[in-house]
């Protein structure tokens, strides 16, 4: 029996995801794989009017397309545009649907204007509203610039601890967001140690050639925590199967990484830092180790 024919011939391999380049035409199939996921469609235009290019252009890029993703299109001549094919597999990467949802959310909150993204039709999307934090671009560009050069500042900040503002003398060398607002991660002059500090709270950036210890003296920067989460064990057992299903949790459990530094807030984010409440759908998933983590939280070391 030949091996064509042999039912013990080796499977086909599965494609793995291709790599994108930032420019030419890789980027332009990228963009085919995306809306052909997400929109289900694609029409020459649509490459036209993004990248501006032209439509001969645009039908080599979609010709490229189809001979790595055969089974990824067709051309529907009713219609005059490609769909995907039913046994649609995303070429790229960046098709997922991780992007996809955030990229939503970002148009939705005017961060992504929509001639930088993907996206072609969407669907109607509300947002939580957050009050916005004031960032003065003074402040931020010298902290970036601060962290890249691993400088000194001296800043003017508004501590909740002091009722005037003060200056600090800070080296930062991290940035950080806590669900909420920004804070940058530095070594306080002052008090000889490294904390928290909200950038919308400074004012009055300026340089400091002098520089305390960087980054890697800051243990609670470098350590790293794992959360254990688990479903609520109060819940009932289909509950707590729906959460493990929502969660994505492997044998019931799913796994955080996250900087020491930033323990507190990833707890507070999720609303673990309390003991279970007696209801426990208002508290779906518990913290497993609880007693291996809460020690290293310092809160003496929160943002300022």
């Amino acid at each position: 029996m030949s091996p064509k024919s042999s039912s013990l011939a080796a499977p086909p391999k599965k494609r793995e995801p291709r790599a994108v380049s930032r420019w030419g035409q890789d980027r332009r199939l990228e963009f085919i794989d995306f809306r052909l996921q997400w929109d289900g469609r694609l029409n020459r235009s649509d490459l036209v009017s993004f990248f501006g290019i032209s439509v001969p252009q645009a039908s080599l890029d979609i010709a490229r397309y189809a001979e790595i993703a055969p089974s990824n299109l067709e051309y529907d001549r009713s219609a005059r545009l490609y769909v995907a094919g039913q046994s649609f597999s995303a070429v790229y990467p960046g098709s997922n649907a991780s992007r996809y949802l955030n990229e939503l959310l970002a148009r939705e909150a005017g961060v992504l204007p929509p001639e930088a993204s993907f996206l072609g039709w969407t669907p109607p999307i509300a947002a939580m509203p957050v009050p916005g934090r004031a960032l003065e671009p003074q402040t931020v560009s010298g902290l970036l610039r601060a962290v890249r050069e691993g400088t000194g500042v001296r800043v003017t900040y508004q501590s909740m601890s002091r009722p005037e503002p003060v200056e600090r003398k800070l080296t930062p060398h991290a940035f950080g967001h806590d669900g909420f607002r920004w804070h940058v991660r530095a070594y306080c002059h002052t008090r000889d140690e490294f904390r928290d500090f909200v950038i919308a709270r400074m004012t009055n950036v300026v340089p400091s050639a002098s520089a305390g210890p960087g980054a890697e003296e800051d243990e609670k920067w470098n350590k790293v925590l794992t959360l254990t989460l688990v479903p609520n064990p109060k819940l009932s057992s289909a509950h707590r199967q729906a959460i493990a299903t929502d969660f994505g949790m492997v044998n019931g459990e799913v796994w955080l990484e996250c900087r020491q530094a930033l323990a507190f807030y990833v707890l507070r984010h999720l609303g673990l830092l309390v003991d279970m409440p007696d209801q426990p759908e208002t508290q779906q998933v518990v913290l497993k180790n609880r007693s291996e983590v809460l020690p290293h939280l310092n809160l003496r070391q929160l943002a300022a």
